[in-house]
């Protein structure tokens, strides 16, 4: 292990963790929003929704990578370029909004009917139920699947090697293939991980600790 060469490789490690957070912090709002749209538009039966199980389908049954080639490779010739961090954004909101979607809709289920009847029994609109019924208590039972796929849709960020992008793992490899040295950036890779993953995995736990105490207290 040459200490030598993990000093020099911080600075661009530095970047590719940044990079990392950013990609992530991004898809996985975008990802949200999607899972609540497609999970509302399917529990009213809205129009479009067979278009959005038709999108749940395919993000579920099809790779994080082929997406990507999708958008990155298979556009241009149709005369669409989408960039290269734009890419990955959306492939994670199509991933990540589908898996979200299955985990909300979970939660949504397991809220007590008298809750939602009550709702609609004092005429609240289907905005008005989905805002203050159907997305608060959903949210507390679906916690530990949101938790689980924000965990799920940072590692997915390893895949974005694939068009180029230098976040954590394709900058490691690009170090590895200059100067040899497997040891060592194989070991800041972990490291760089570990530092994103191990702190969200306790703050979602102890969030989801938090607002299931406040909520029973409630």
């Amino acid at each position: 292990m040459e200490w030598t060469y993990i000093q020099q490789a911080i600075p661009q490690f530095v970047d590719a963790f940044l990079m990392t957070l950013r990609l992530s912090l991004f898809g996985i709002i975008g990802a949200i929003v999607v899972g609540l749209i497609v999970t509302m538009v399917d529990y009213f039966k809205l129009p479009g929704r067979h278009f959005a199980n038709g999108y749940r389908s395919i993000a579920l049954n099809t790779p994080l990578l082929i997406q990507l080639f999708f958008i990155y490779y298979g556009l241009p010739p149709l005369g669409l370029k989408v960039p290269a961090e734009l890419t990955a954004i959306i492939g994670l909101t199509f991933l990540g909004g589908a898996y979200m979607a299955k985990v909300f809709t979970g939660g949504i289920l397991a809220i007590d009917k008298i809750q939602i009847e009550s709702g609609q029994a004092i005429g609240l609109s289907k905005f008005q139920l989905a805002k203050y019924v159907l997305i608060p208590q959903g949210l507390l039972f679906c916690l530990p699947g949101v938790a689980a796929n924000i965990i799920f849709l940072i590692k997915e960020t390893s895949i974005f090697t694939v068009i180029a992008i230098p976040e954590i793992t394709n900058t490691t490899l690009d170090l590895i293939g200059q100067n040899y040295r497997t040891d060592e950036y194989l070991t800041m890779m972990i490291v760089a991980y570990a530092a994103i993953l191990v702190p969200l995995s306790v703050l979602l736990t102890l969030a989801e600790r938090k607002i299931r105490h406040v909520a029973i207290s409630v």
